[in-house]
């Protein structure tokens, strides 16, 4: 845990080797998400749903609708990865897409539903996998890095739980 409110869990740090059981505490990490995500919501009204979870942060809304995008191109980003040899792959601003209208104002059902399909396809996906598949990779056209499937495996079970662990804090926080 961290005192820093924008990473509850800590920062992201992959292990030094990453083999088979670190991919199963990560694909089961990404297994819980979506439930743990909707649980995280659950019987939120829209004024909490719309109450940042830090100053100056996004509302708990707001990191619905981003983990549904962001899940949503790391996904594509796998199957371009395991169908091109290190495929740029498109980058998005974050910021901007939490600022658009679904995210600022939609319902989270959708994003909810969209977080959960997503993942039970990814998952499918991850099972059919080779051990040598996770060591494809693609590259980030925005700051020209090459990331490994099992780097970004890590990386994205680590994010679920690090948006899910905001959420839960402003609960914490605010006694809901």
């Amino acid at each position: 845990m961290s005192d820093d409110p924008r990473y509850p869990i800590g920062r992201y740090a992959p292990p030094d080797t990453i083999d088979a059981v670190a991919r199963g505490r990560w694909r089961h990490a990404l297994e819980q998400a979506p439930g743990r995500l909707r649980d995280a919501v659950a019987g939120l009204d829209d004024g909490q749903l719309d109450t940042p979870y830090r100053d100056g942060g996004w509302t708990a809304r707001q990191i619905v609708h981003h983990l549904a995008d962001s899940h949503l191109h790391t996904y594509l980003r796998f199957k371009w990865a395991l169908t091109e040899d290190k495929p740029a792959v498109a980058g998005y601003d974050q910021d901007r897409w939490a600022a658009l209208p679904d995210s600022v104002r939609g319902p989270v059902a959708p994003a909810l539903e969209l977080f959960g399909g997503l993942h039970a396809s990814w998952l499918a996906l991850l099972s059919a996998m080779r051990p040598d598949d996770f060591e494809r990779s693609y590259v980030n056209p925005g700051n020209g890095a090459e990331r490994s499937l099992n780097w970004a495996l890590g990386l994205y079970a680590w994010h679920g739980e690090h948006h899910t662990a905001q959420i839960l804090a402003l609960r914490a926080r605010r006694g809901w």
